[in-house]
């Protein structure tokens, strides 16, 4: 994108309408011409077709890679401009990166909606050099807005949506494709992201399993714990006495033991709560904590 590429548009919304249109089409049959997701449009053999063309340069063993639109129509797959900043916004920069790790169809997609947002940049880009004011500007955006975007095109919901006319003669769709495009979108990168970290995850998840500390018991050990106890153990564990209400204990209650005195205790009577008793250390029940604070 050069000076002499900006020359060449007028300063009236009509001509930046005009290079808008050429660069979208130019877009448009690189992401569409017989691709499998369009079955009026066939591949014959020994024919190389504008989308093969495409794929085939998106190389992900390339460098960052942008597809350009230009206003005679055409399109090209070639490296971000070197100046900074740019003459013209640039691309999405990168898109032959993600050309493995999704479908062909979920790629061309995402492609063509960054190939949206590109050509909405450049045309706003014009109006702001050229000083649109507001009636410029919503012509601009009126006649670009009676076009299908490239990706309603790529994706065929272009033809499956009925456009009527609305009092103001601009046209609009029964139902807008913002869900749409936020789906493809959400799609393709999730898909994009599984596809290169899935090795990474069966990694991380050891080594999470491998850090995490084991939590010490503070309840008193039950029957249920080890079948393989005896008898006797079982019997005094459920004589065990609660140091503060005396109740004995049961299976189905938390309990904390005393790192002092070693009586144990109902959570509830001495208000530890089973949360609060992995972060605890070393327990010291009321009347050993009394008995410190008296010595002092």
């Amino acid at each position: 994108m050069d000076e002499d590429e900006v020359a060449r548009v007028s300063r009236t919304p009509e001509e930046v309408f005009r290079d808008f249109r050429g660069r979208r089409a130019g877009m448009i049959k690189a992401l569409t011409t017989g691709c499998a997701s369009s079955p009026s449009l066939v591949r014959f053999p020994g024919f190389f077709i504008d989308v093969d063309k495409f794929y085939q340069q998106c190389d992900p063993e390339k460098e960052n890679l942008c597809l350009y639109g230009f206003p005679n129509e055409t399109w090209e797959v070639n490296l971000p401009a070197e100046e900074v900043p740019p003459e013209l916004p640039e691309p999405a920069l990168g898109i032959n990166f993600a050309r493995d790790g999704m479908a062909e169809n979920d790629w061309l997609a995402l492609v063509a909606v960054h190939s949206d947002a590109w050509l909405l940049a450049v045309a706003f880009y014009f109006g702001a050099r050229f000083g649109f004011d507001k009636e410029s500007r919503r012509r601009l955006h009126n006649m670009i807005n009676n076009l299908p975007t490239i990706y309603e095109v790529v994706t065929g919901t272009a033809k499956q949506q009925p456009r009527e006319k609305n009092p103001n003669g601009t046209s609009k769709s029964n139902k807008s494709s913002s869900k749409k495009v936020e789906y493809i979108l959400l799609k393709s990168l999730l898909s994009f992201l599984f596809a290169v970290s899935a090795s990474c995850l069966g990694a991380s998840d050891h080594q999470s399993r491998q850090a995490e500390p084991q939590k010490s018991s503070k309840m008193p050990p039950s029957k249920e714990e080890d079948g393989s106890r005896v008898e006797e153990d079982e019997e005094e564990h459920e004589n065990t006495l609660c140091g503060a209400c005396g109740d004995n204990y049961a299976n189905d209650e938390f309990w904390i033991c005393c790192d002092m005195c070693e009586k144990w205790f109902h959570g509830k009577c001495v208000k530890i709560t089973p949360a609060r008793a992995e972060h605890i250390k070393q327990y010291k029940c009321p009347s050993c904590s009394n008995n410190k604070r008296a010595r002092a």
